[in-house]
């Protein structure tokens, strides 16, 4: 997964002992602290303080005490500047820009993890820098937003695996790649900065940076998803609330005594996926997460149902070439990555102990932070997949959940719809930070852009009134078949197609005729149809060879004949009954063969016609193998499964 072209007090924060300074002034109405021949403007400003300090009281150990400070108004005389105020200010309930960015203080210091990645005896040091407001350095304690990432650093030029190879079946040995195709080039992010820095600082948080193992400045090895690197990222929250030793550049130590302990982390791609792990271990003091593009499972990255698949635009990748990518530091990591290489187990592409130990799913019971997490219904790099299984794992283990869901691809939403996204973001921080009831749980959990650009809000996602349509191929693949949902195909129609990895999926969606897919249409829809949710095509396929990939689009076709891709899905057929184990194929056997395609939310326009395409390798993501292998299509054992919004009665 690349980039788009990553000293504390003894007691913890929050108890009865903290300096008032550590509170959030509350203000429903604007300031209005006016200066009177100078001293008299100050005199006022050091009476509102006194008086919101009185009023502080203690809401609960997990809530910010509450300061409220009242509105004096009166007639100006002279624009003698106020000093910043000793706590951030909330107004309206969410925290506002009372802070000069540019007197920020930046620190840098190292935390040790407690791990030992690069296994040279010693613990592995995480690089941090902190950014912090100048009012820190007075006394004030304010709370973090915390960006831990591989590639501050940049990256290094590495090879991918070569995918135009045989794949893998029992009885025949397969090959091994040494990989041989150069990667795509890629961005550096040698500086620590952030877009949302100065927004941030502003409004009274921390910013603080970390260098994840074996990247930059930081010690240990890469190991793309594994405990080390969660453990290591985990350490720095563990040092904002004492529990871990930070040290400087000559081993003095830094403890962060400026810190009220409540941390949330942020970050899109391999940097949102860290905020996913760390949130895994149930530290205590990371309050909230905002994940972007990010990945909940490692196997769902690099694989799908046991075919090996590749992050879109970086086919070849995996999870050794990662490590090698961001590998900056310079330390000795050729055994870690070589037991990466191992590990990922690129000959079966079965699920393993390897992928297993890189599955969050397995831990969201663990999950005490709440998560907002954002994902592009475009995205074929981090597919979303990756966001729908962890939204729904979250709703299902009862974690405060949401979800933005926009229609780019790998993006950060502050270059989308900057203004409603920093708003929703603030006021998400403002309660989980500062403990400020404003209202952001009790609000629709969803929000999704259209194609058209247009923003909607709804309770929950997939949209609740979906239901699932089954619909059946009907003679003539090779050109354009039907598609209905009156039932099984009469008769016994078998319809063949064969593998040729050289054609592109969506260059074989688009032919008139072709005899490397099969696809078959509905009739236009006489109004809109929403599809939320996940597809999945259901096949009874047969295969002339003990090995094939197979691939399931769903396209859209307009009335003028154009057709678009809306979602696909790969699987491996081996893997038919276990994503665990490979199981022979016998060729000439008949298969029940399910595809899973990526979630989406998709409206269908009037007049436009919902399409299955069947092929066989995706030139774009599988493995390439020699062409020639054959696929026979069983019509009447197959069929399409659409979760869809008042769907039934539309297709005909």
């Amino acid at each position: 997964m690349r980039p788009v072209p990553r000293s504390r007090t003894d007691r913890p924060p929050g108890t009865a002992e903290d300096d008032h300074r550590t509170t959030p002034l509350v203000r429903k109405t604007p300031r209005c602290v006016i200066d009177i021949a100078g001293v008299a403007g100050k005199l006022l400003i050091v009476l509102g303080n006194l008086m919101g300090v009185r009023m502080w009281r203690a809401r609960t150990a997990l809530l910010s005490a509450v300061v409220v400070l009242p509105l004096l108004g009166v007639p100006t005389a002279s624009a003698d500047p106020a000093p910043e105020p000793s706590a951030p200010v909330v107004e309206d309930g969410a925290a506002q820009p009372v802070f000069d960015p540019s007197k920020a203080v930046r620190r840098d210091l190292f935390v040790t993890a407690g791990v030992d990645s690069d296994h040279d005896g010693r613990d592995d040091r995480v690089h941090v820098q902190v950014v912090r407001p100048e009012g820190t350095e007075r006394g004030m304690r304010v709370p973090v937003v915390y960006r831990a990432s591989p590639y501050f650093a940049g990256g290094n030029s590495v090879s991918n695996h070569d995918v135009d190879r045989e794949l893998y079946a029992p009885d025949r040995a397969g090959t091994r790649s040494a990989g041989t195709a150069t990667a795509s080039p890629r961005s550096s992010r040698a500086g620590i900065d952030w877009a949302y820095q100065r927004f941030l600082l502003a409004r009274g948080y921390a910013v603080v940076y970390a260098e994840s193992l074996g990247s930059g400045a930081s010690d240990g090895c890469p190991t793309t998803g594994g405990r080390n690197e969660t453990l290591g990222a985990k350490s720095v929250v563990d040092w904002l609330n004492g529990r871990a030793p930070g040290h400087d550049a000559n081993g003095e130590p830094v403890r962060a005594d400026w810190s009220t302990g409540k941390v949330a982390m942020m970050g899109v791609s391999y940097n949102g996926t860290l905020p996913n792990a760390v949130a895994t271990t149930g530290v205590e003091g990371l309050e909230t997460i905002v994940p972007i593009g990010a990945i909940s499972s490692w196997y769902d990255y690099y694989r799908s149902d046991g075919a090996v698949v590749a992050p879109g635009g970086y086919q070849g990748e995996d999870a050794d070439v990662l490590a090698k990518y961001v590998h900056t530091n310079d330390r000795d990591c050729a055994a870690v990555t070589e037991r990466l290489r191992a590990g990922q187990d690129r000959l079966t592409g079965d699920y393993n102990e390897f992928w297993d130990q890189r599955n969050y799913l397995d831990d969201v019971d663990r999950i005490e932070a709440s998560v907002l997490s954002v994902h592009g219904l475009n995205d074929w790099n981090v597919k979303t997949r990756q966001a729908a299984q962890w939204y729904r794992a979250l709703r299902e283990q009862g974690v405060q959940h949401r979800i933005w869901w926009h229609q780019q691809g790998h993006r950060d939403p502050i270059g989308l719809r900057k203004q409603e996204w920093l708003r929703t973001l603030n006021r998400w921080f403002t309660h989980y930070l500062h403990g400020v009831a404003n209202g952001v749980t009790h609000e629709p959990r969803a929000t999704i852009q259209r194609a058209d650009g247009s923003w909607h809000r709804e309770w929950e996602w997939p949209a609740p009134a979906a239901r699932d349509v089954s619909l059946t191929p009907t003679p003539g693949g090779d050109a354009r078949g039907g598609l209905s949902p009156r039932g099984r195909t009469p008769g016994n129609v078998v319809e063949t197609l064969r593998d040729d990895a050289s054609v592109p999926a969506g260059e074989l969606a688009r032919a008139r005729s072709s005899p490397h897919r099969l696809s078959y249409f509905t009739r236009g829809v006489p109004r809109p149809v929403r599809i939320s949710g996940t597809a999945r095509a259901e096949l009874a396929l047969s295969f002339d060879s003990p090995a094939a990939n197979v691939t399931a689009m769903l396209v859209d076709r307009a009335p003028d004949g154009s057709i678009e891709p809306i979602t696909r899905g790969w699987t491996d057929p081996q893997n038919r009954r276990s994503v665990e184990r490979s199981a022979p194929i016998e060729p000439g056997k008949r298969y029940r063969v399910n595809v899973e395609m990526m979630p989406d939310d998709y409206v269908l326009d009037r007049g436009h016609q919902l399409g299955l395409v069947v092929l066989s390798s995706d030139h774009e993501y599988t493995l390439r193998p020699a062409p020639g292998t054959e696929l026979s299509l069983d019509l009447a054992g197959s069929s399409l499964v659409v979760p869809a919004v008042a769907g039934r009665g539309v297709f005909r």
